[in-house]
């Protein structure tokens, strides 16, 4: 298998983690998205939306979508399992990690995308959606500190995908000012919690 890697991307840093709490190693290739090396046509063959990751099987087929390619990994590397075991829990977390995807990661990529330095020119910014966005952000900040007063954990009391798309989603935040507020102990204490993992710089 082979990993085509952004490093500083949101979406392949949750496949290195994942990789890292698995203590899998797999091939990696940096794809350089800032000089366009993303929309050259031999990366479109492996992602015609050329975006990353992309998870490159032994056959050449293709994965990607991050939550995607960390589903192929769990059913070929199941410890430990970040996914759940029975079908019960695997669908608590599978609820748990959307709600991290569509309420605090999506949100903080648009502040991300429509006022960060780096798409500056690359497209539209429009700075009424990073406004909506960054207080999307922070109401499910505070909503999440409430979840977390009784449990180490987003989906309970183990480290779960659910955690590393959370805590992706909060690095990338620092990126445009978008930090865990002083009046948010909780999500204060599991954000240092999981960024002290020794996953957590994968």
């Amino acid at each position: 298998m082979i990993l085509h890697d952004l490093t500083p991307g949101m979406h392949p840093r949750r496949v290195r983690i994942f990789l890292a709490e698995k203590g899998t190693v797999i091939e990696r290739r940096e794809v350089d998205a800032a000089t366009g090396a993303n929309a050259a046509p031999a990366f479109q063959d492996l992602n015609p939306l050329g975006k990353l990751p992309v998870l490159e099987l032994d056959d050449g087929s293709t994965i990607t979508e991050s939550l995607a390619i960390c589903r192929y990994l769990e059913s070929v590397h199941p410890e430990p399992p970040l996914m759940g075991r029975s079908p019960r829990e695997t669908a608590h977390i599978d609820m748990w990690t959307l709600r991290m995807e569509y309420e605090l990661s999506r949100p903080i990529a648009e502040v991300f995308l429509h006022s960060g330095e780096f798409y500056r020119g690359r497209i539209e910014q429009v700075p009424e959606v990073a406004a909506w966005a960054r207080g999307h952000a922070l109401h499910t900040m505070a909503w999440l500190d409430r979840e977390l007063a009784d449990r180490a954990h987003i989906a309970g009391a183990d480290y779960t995908m659910a955690d590393i798309v959370a805590q992706c989603a909060l690095v990338l935040g620092k990126a445009v000012a978008l930090r865990v507020p002083a009046e948010m102990p909780n999500l204060a204490r599991w954000f240092a919690a999981v960024s002290a993992r020794p996953t957590a710089r994968a």
